[in-house]
């Protein structure tokens, strides 16, 4: 089994962002870097560090997003209506009312809503495990560190 699962749409922005980081990305530092020597001594120039500190940060996300995909597996959405890899739940603990829902993303840290309101949850955790299969109106149990939980499941839709 691979160890990064992701959906269709996460893999392609991966793709993509890894492509233009090792081309135009680099090409853009590397310029900031040479205008920055032409600027003169190195050990004060404030502009030289900053661009090297770029190219640094910038090598480091390459690395990570090629480890991810040297290892990843495309996973296909879950069946509708329930719960699954990039499945966006709402959950409402049990006790709580409605108001207090929270929505999550089941997936691998790189799966992206552009909505703030959403966080990533790892199917891997204690509540996404017991979240997969789950469908609308559901409760689930998880057992958490202050011992046995339940949430309901108040709606389920595909992540885009």
């Amino acid at each position: 089994m691979a160890k990064h699962q992701l959906s269709r749409a996460a893999h392609d922005r991966l793709t993509a962002e890894f492509a233009d980081l090792t081309t135009r990305g680099r090409i853009q530092v590397a310029e900031k870097i040479e205008a920055a020597r032409l600027l003169g001594d190195l050990k004060e120039n404030g502009d030289y560090h900053a661009a090297k500190d770029e190219q640094g940060h910038m090598e480091g996300r390459i690395r990570q997003i090629e480890a991810i995909l040297e290892d990843a597996e495309i996973v296909a959405p879950a069946p509708d209506g329930e719960v699954g890899l990039g499945t966006i739940v709402t959950i409402v603990y049990d006790g709580d009312s409605d108001d207090a829902a929270e929505r999550y993303l089941i997936g691998h840290m790189e799966e992206q809503t552009g909505d703030s309101s959403v966080s990533v949850m790892s199917p891997s955790s204690p509540l996404g495990a017991a979240l997969i299969g789950a469908k609308k109106g559901t409760t689930v149990s998880y057992k958490a560190p202050n011992g046995m939980l339940k949430v309901r499941v108040i709606d389920t839709a595909v992540a885009h």
